[in-house]
């Protein structure tokens, strides 16, 4: 399937970034979403236990048909904790409540958020092909994947994206990954692609950040490696007034040029963020900026893993440690 070059990931409208803003407010931000022209938004089972589903299916009332709507199953809340079950029981109960949460009779594409480990690829892949079958979903998605397991997915049904996350400080989908969905026609849908707000400049001192943010646990976020990834901002503010755009835009930018396939899906609270990142997808930005945006913020610079321990056994991407 053909996705817009940009969408709008809807997750810290109710979940993951401290306190959410109030369902009002985000239901204000959806429909100024639509009015400004955004066609793709990216929700999921996860996020806030279903009620950000609830919210993207109030703001698309009557105006369904106006964008692409994507979702995920496979990882969900259960009693406030966070649990990853790809069995295809699971998967099938998961897609009929998320069309009743979203309230429509679809889902063009949805995602098996993460791979169970425990469950064959082919299981959960098999389970969305029948909810396809059923026209109860229009194309199957993975998200977190290795090209590895794209391919094992490849043979049980056709995968139309891969959402994985990409951006200037996360390069993982370099090793592999892009040039694997660029050549199948597979949509690499760019999750947090200005870096968990780093790349916006928007985080200040983490210490700040509300109890709750799940930044506060990411090593790039800690005390040790903080000092070494905020001492490249001045560079990079400087680089984007170069460019005459926002920080957040240099990076979109950055992601739009690596190929006609990435999709970068930025979420926000702020409508007035939401637009300057939508309009991003009409910047014209030199080539040889990009590339020094590029070497200025890439694996060597920046410091700390990704995730924690923890969350980093979840996924399944490829990851430079294994890659050295």
């Amino acid at each position: 399937m053909k996705l817009p070059r940009m969408g709008l990931g809807c997750m810290n409208l109710s979940h993951a970034y401290g306190i959410p803003p109030s369902p009002e407010e985000g239901l204000a931000l959806l429909r100024a979403a639509l009015d400004a022209g955004v066609t793709h938004l990216d929700t999921a089972t996860l996020y806030g236990g279903g009620r950000n589903e609830e919210l993207v299916g109030r703001a698309l009332r009557g105006r369904r048909d106006e964008v692409v709507l994507a979702s995920k199953g496979g990882m969900a809340q259960l009693d406030g904790v966070k649990v990853i079950d790809g069995r295809p029981s699971t998967l099938l109960a998961q897609v009929d409540a998320s069309l009743d949460r979203l309230g429509v009779d679809h889902i063009d594409l949805y995602y098996l958020h993460r791979w169970d480990k425990t469950v064959p690829i082919g299981e959960s892949v098999g389970a969305l092909a029948s909810a396809m079958d059923a026209g109860k979903i229009g194309a199957i998605g993975l998200s977190e994947v290795s090209v590895a397991t794209l391919r094992s997915a490849q043979e049980v049904a056709p995968i139309a994206a891969v959402q994985n996350e990409y951006s200037l400080w996360t390069r993982n989908a370099e090793l592999g990954m892009l040039s694997a969905t660029a050549e199948d026609g597979i949509a690499l849908v760019a999750f947090s692609p200005v870096a968990r707000g780093f790349l916006s400049d928007s985080v200040g001192d983490p210490a700040a950040l509300a109890e709750k943010d799940i930044r506060r646990k990411m090593p790039r976020f800690s005390s040790e490696n903080w000092p070494v990834n905020a001492a490249l901002l001045p560079q990079w503010r400087a680089l984007a007034a170069e460019a005459g755009c926002t920080p957040a835009q240099l990076a979109l930018a950055w992601l739009l040029s690596r190929g006609e396939h990435v999709v970068p899906i930025p979420g926000t609270t702020s409508v007035a963020h939401m637009r300057s990142n939508h309009a991003a997808v009409s910047l014209s930005v030199d080539a040889g900026l990009l590339e020094r945006a590029g070497s200025l913020i890439d694996t060597s610079t920046v410091a700390g893993p990704r995730y924690a321990p923890g969350p980093a056994a979840e996924v399944d991407a490829e990851t430079f440690e294994d890659a050295a």
